[in-house]
């Protein structure tokens, strides 16, 4: 695991003290043009940065900082409710603790590992929350070796190192479809978001095994974007087949909207053809005439665990990996038996 580079490490790769290195960093007379050059040159190597927080103490006590990143992809769809409402949950705990929640925007997952690298070095925040979290994901092993807490917000069998608050999408997923099987389906198909998604990965492995277990025909898995979209471009592609489904689980309202409006365009009746349930529920889902039957969390609540379980990290050193809670379902106008032939 790496450390925070400090002067000491300067010194010791320049071969002077440590107070020719701060001579010299801080841009002061006291040592040749020729020991500033090697210094300066050491510091680049090692990657050091000043440290802010040890900076701050004269200033009075230190308070945590937890760093977070939000994807420019994120931002440019719009932050949805969901998504504020989480953000909302860390940051209501961490002020009760006169902590403070360092939001940034990344382009990319090496742009979130050198900024994550650049916070810590420099003593910018305590810990981190890592978000988005995908099957082999390659930011957690350089994040690690930075030995910087962090909480993952993803299952703990892709979470790595770090733990992980999760909520249990696989019971969820499992309930939804038991409901619409005891309704009478047979058919039931699956729009999941990407498959290297944590989140998309478990809710998609959860419906096979239920599917495989109820024995039922037909059913299918199509993964997505996650987009209304590609949501739309889904459900036309599952209602055009000979075989097509009698109902379908969405990863999330977005898409679930979209799927209600392509069927509704083929003239199908919602639910008498076709029932439909979103897996994230969302004013969205409440307005959507008819209501769309959703499965139903408290993200707020989620973000305050995802707090609590970083500062218990901070803390003690070390924190147990914890689910938040299962999502609910909540049948309403999208759901009901299948048309009989």
């Amino acid at each position: 695991m790496q450390h925070r580079v400090t002067i000491r490490d300067v010194a010791a790769r320049a071969g002077v003290s440590a107070g020719a290195v701060s001579l010299a960093l801080n841009n002061r007379p006291g040592v040749s043009q020729e020991t500033r050059r090697r210094i300066t040159e050491a510091a680049r190597e090692l990657g050091w940065s000043p440290n802010l927080a040890a900076r701050s103490l004269a200033r009075g006590p230190q308070v945590h900082t937890i760093g977070m990143a939000i994807s420019r992809e994120a931002v440019d769809e719009g932050l949805d409710a969901l998504h504020m409402a989480l953000i909302g949950g860390i940051e209501h705990v961490l002020s009760e603790q006169s902590c403070s929640l360092l939001l940034h925007l990344t382009t990319s997952r090496e742009m979130e590992v050198a900024l994550f690298k650049k916070w810590w070095q420099s003593g910018q925040v305590n810990g981190a929350v890592l978000t988005g979290v995908t099957a082999d994901d390659p930011r957690i092993e350089p994040t690690h070796r930075l030995g910087m807490p962090v909480v993952a917000v993803t299952h703990p069998d892709l979470s790595g190192p770090f733990p992980a608050v999760w909520n249990d999408e696989a019971a969820a997923i499992t309930e939804a479809v038991r409901y619409l099987a005891v309704l009478g389906h047979r058919r039931i198909a699956h729009v999941a978001g990407p498959a290297r998604l944590g989140s998309a990965l478990v809710r998609s492995r959860a419906f096979e095994a239920v599917a495989a277990e109820l024995s039922l025909d037909g059913h299918r898995n199509l993964p997505t974007d996650l987009s209304a979209h590609q949501g739309a471009r889904a459900t036309r592609e599952l209602l055009g087949a000979a075989d097509r489904p009698t109902a379908i689980v969405y990863d999330n309202d977005l898409m679930a909207v979209a799927g209600l409006a392509a069927a509704q365009e083929t003239g199908l009746r919602v639910p008498e053809d076709l029932s439909i349930v979103a897996c994230d529920d969302s004013d969205l889902c409440q307005i959507t005439r008819p209501g769309l039957s959703a499965l139903s969390h408290d993200p707020f609540a989620f973000g305050s665990e995802v707090a609590r379980c970083l500062l218990e990290l901070l803390a003690t050193g070390r924190a147990e990996s914890r689910v938040s809670g299962t999502p609910v379902l909540v049948p309403r106008g999208t759901t009901g038996p299948p048309r009989r032939p």
